[in-house]
């Protein structure tokens, strides 16, 4: 059985030029999207209850591609629930609820869980993001027992960060599983 890919942005959502959009454009047989029904005054319970209702809709293995506070989601998400389809997550430059000031108006999402996650984890993180210090950042990778990629400069990750296609962050999400979507682009060109 092929493995899916569920997305998980976070504030705003993800626009067009910001990665999680372009993979879903280049693999929709294979890449969805949580939707939220407000995506610019994030509730947890909201945002965790949405998540909830399309894992429980999944059908096949699934790896969870977070960003930002879409990452903090999957952390609540992971301490309330569980399935047996979820197989791993990338966690793309998680927002810090806590700390950041950018961030006082977000609803439910402190404290940020700090309970290990079931399933295996990345979280990747960039030196120079404004939602989160690196140290901030490693430190919810050990407590949420994530390996932890650190990617450099690299600001929010995101589509201010100029990432395009972001083919380091597939090689990234290739070591969650057993597929390669590096390998199927390169069929389809």
């Amino acid at each position: 059985m092929s493995t899916h890919f569920l997305t998980v942005p976070g504030l705003a959502s993800s626009g067009p030029m910001h990665w999680q959009t372009i993979w879903e454009e280049q693999y929709p047989h294979i890449f969805s999207r949580v939707m939220q029904d407000n995506w610019d005054w994030p509730v947890k319970t909201d945002w965790v209850t949405q998540l909830q209702k399309q894992i429980s809709e999944l059908t096949q293995p699934t790896i969870l591609v977070a960003h930002s506070l879409g990452c903090i989601t999957v952390a609540h998400w992971a301490q309330e629930h569980h399935s047996d389809l979820i197989q791993g997550a990338l966690l793309v430059a998680p927002a810090d609820a806590e700390l950041s000031k950018r961030l006082n108006f977000v609803v439910g999402f402190k404290p940020i869980p700090v309970k290990p996650i079931s399933f295996k984890t990345i979280v990747v993180a960039s030196t120079n993001d404004i939602y989160a210090t690196i140290s901030r950042s490693k430190h919810f990778a050990e407590t949420w027992g994530s390996e932890f990629i650190n990617v450099g400069k690299k600001g929010h990750i995101n589509a201010v960060s100029g990432l395009g296609d972001w083919t380091e962050g597939k090689e990234i999400l290739e070591k969650l599983g057993n597929y390669k979507l590096l390998a199927e682009e390169a069929t389809r060109s």
